[in-house]
């Protein structure tokens, strides 16, 4: 073990690489830790004390960003959850990880400790059918964009994606051809999730309906499904970002005067519910979520036991 003469910021990015190639987490998971610990920068350079080396850090140092986190407020003048400031703390946590990994003298991970969550805190935000099927009728299908609006909020509420792997979905995979033809007995897909594993998902013949409508559309060659309609010359792939479907279920959902704050998250957590409350077994629902332990499929028991 070792003193280290860098700086905490100075490691972050070979962390971030250390997760990205030894850990094989997923590039949006390394960006998740990049954004968390963009925080924690911001939070040392604010106490001037950017030069903190890893041995340097101490609990007084995490408590007082703890006390940071939790007076933080973002652009609408809200608290920051508990929720969200366990996953800044949990950054660090495997920041001091590392350092151990690396035999640099650090802060043992275990210091870190995580506010405790309340039954409120845990609550699963979802959307009853009667909302799902409201906020289904929001967009403009007369228009291109409204089409491909549609589709997408099927495609999130009928096969239960993560956002980010909606975003990388390829018109390749989709047998186009037959889609166009009416012949939707392929309705599976195997995708890439969370952690680089595998699963399939399920399509609606609603669902497929909507894409067929939104591809006939489609007179360009550009490989992503979802594409932006803006003509910008640098973007030459024109896909879809994450944070462009989170607006436009933010958009529709007030549109909808619905009381949840939906969010594409939502749509996956309404997706679990409703399978559940029509009969299917937790494991099952665990695979179509793509979920590695059981236990984070069972946060939705509470919601379903009636």
């Amino acid at each position: 073990m070792y003193k280290s003469d860098k700086p905490i910021p100075q490691h972050i990015l070979t962390f971030l690489e250390y997760c990205e190639v030894e850990k094989g987490l997923s590039p949006v998971s390394t960006r998740n830790y990049d954004n968390f610990l963009k925080i924690f920068t911001k939070w040392l350079k604010e106490s001037k004390l950017e030069s903190l080396k890893p041995h340097e850090l101490t609990p007084e140092h995490i408590w007082s960003y703890r006390v940071y986190l939790s007076r933080k407020k973002d652009s609408k003048g809200k608290y920051t959850k508990k929720t969200t400031q366990n996953y800044y703390l949990i950054a660090i946590r495997n920041l001091l990880n590392y350092f151990t990994e690396k035999d640099i003298i650090s802060l043992p991970s275990d210091k870190i400790k995580l506010p405790k969550l309340t039954d409120k805190d845990k609550a699963v935000k979802f959307l009853k059918f009667d909302q799902v099927e409201k906020l289904m009728k929001m967009p403009d299908i007369s228009t291109p964009e409204g089409l491909r609006d549609r589709a997408i909020l099927e495609v999130l509420f009928s096969t239960g994606m993560r956002v980010s792997e909606l975003t990388s979905l390829n018109i390749t995979q989709f047998n186009v051809e037959n889609l166009i033809k009416g012949k939707f007995e392929d309705q599976e897909l195997s995708i890439s999730g969370k952690g680089g594993s595998t699963r399939t998902v399920y399509f609606s013949n609603r669902t497929l309906k909507c894409l067929v409508d939104y591809l006939k559309l489609r007179k360009d060659m550009l490989s992503p499904l979802f594409i932006n309609h803006k003509k910008d010359e640098s973007d030459k792939d024109h896909r879809l970002t994450q944070r462009s479907i989170e607006r436009l279920v933010k958009k529709y959902t007030i549109m909808a005067g619905l009381p949840v704050e939906a969010t594409p998250h939502t749509l996956r957590h309404s997706f679990a519910t409703d399978l559940l409350q029509q009969g299917a077994d937790m494991r099952s629902v665990q695979e179509l979520l793509g979920h590695k332990n059981i236990v984070t499929t069972q946060i939705y028991t509470h919601l379903t036991n009636p």
